[in-house]
């Protein structure tokens, strides 16, 4: 008998919505969970109509984290075993900053542990009023290892460093008064605004956004002038693009015109 899907896809108006499908488990991370949105998010990239993807969860949460048989597997596992099932999440959480189309993490509900390591992997974070944010790993001995390289990217020292070590959970107005995530909606429209959002990539040029993802994440560990350097020949190369050029010449008619 074949297992449930644990991730739908759906491309509708040149955006993938990649639903994780475990409601009854509030969406919690299991091996296949992991293994098919990495397979959803690389047919998601290799789709020339896709200009974004959403990713989002089925019932009230978003995801919880690992689930129980999770735990149980890591808590009887060996050392490699163990390694083997973290390099396999770290993957996704990097293959999220390295496919060419922006990710959008669109959070109901509780978004925990890795489950809010999973939200904030995305570039853009939307979130409806009801959502939670937390990394309450240290609650049972656990540390939330993987995670920490992403918040502390996107937090301030301090903030990262309190929200790692209590577990506590922070609502959404608070996480966007932390700069956590980028907008709050308003439960009764926020799939409309979730949509409107991503939709507004379809107005934009792939190249250009893809080439701007490419290097924003890139030079984040660099020095001031390596990062110049890699501005440049990324410059050169999207004065070759079809999508530059065919611009270029619609804004100068325009302007001539």
């Amino acid at each position: 008998m074949a297992r449930d899907e644990t991730v739908l896809s759906d491309i509708r108006d040149s955006v993938a919505f990649l639903t994780l499908n475990r409601p009854t488990k509030r969406n919690a991370l299991n091996d296949e969970l992991i293994a098919d949105l990495k397979s959803a998010l690389s047919s998601a990239a290799a789709n020339d109509e896709v200009r974004c993807v959403v990713l989002r969860g089925a019932g009230s949460d978003f995801c919880s984290g690992a689930d129980l048989s999770a735990l149980q597997k890591i808590s009887q596992a060996s050392v490699a075993e163990n390694l083997a099932d973290a390099q396999s999440l770290a993957e996704l959480f990097l293959m999220m900053r390295q496919i060419p189309v922006p990710v959008i993490a669109a959070v109901r509900g509780r978004a925990l542990a890795g489950g809010c390591g999973l939200a904030l992997a995305c570039d853009i974070v939307l979130a409806d009023t009801s959502a939670r944010f937390g990394f309450p790993e240290v609650k049972i001995g656990f540390v939330p290892a993987m995670v920490m390289a992403i918040l502390r990217r996107t937090a301030s020292e301090k903030v990262a460093f309190e929200l790692l070590t209590t577990g506590q959970e922070v609502p959404a107005s608070e996480a966007n008064r932390l700069g956590l995530i980028n907008h709050v909606f308003a439960t009764e429209s926020f799939e409309t605004e979730v949509e409107n959002f991503a939709r507004s990539f379809n107005k934009l040029s792939r190249s250009a956004v893809s080439l701007s993802k490419s290097l924003f994440y890139s030079t984040e560990a660099m020095a001031f002038e390596d990062a110049l350097a890699a501005g440049v020949d990324v410059n050169a190369t999207a004065r070759m693009t079809d999508d530059c050029r065919k611009g270029i010449a619609r804004f100068l008619k325009k302007a001539v015109g």
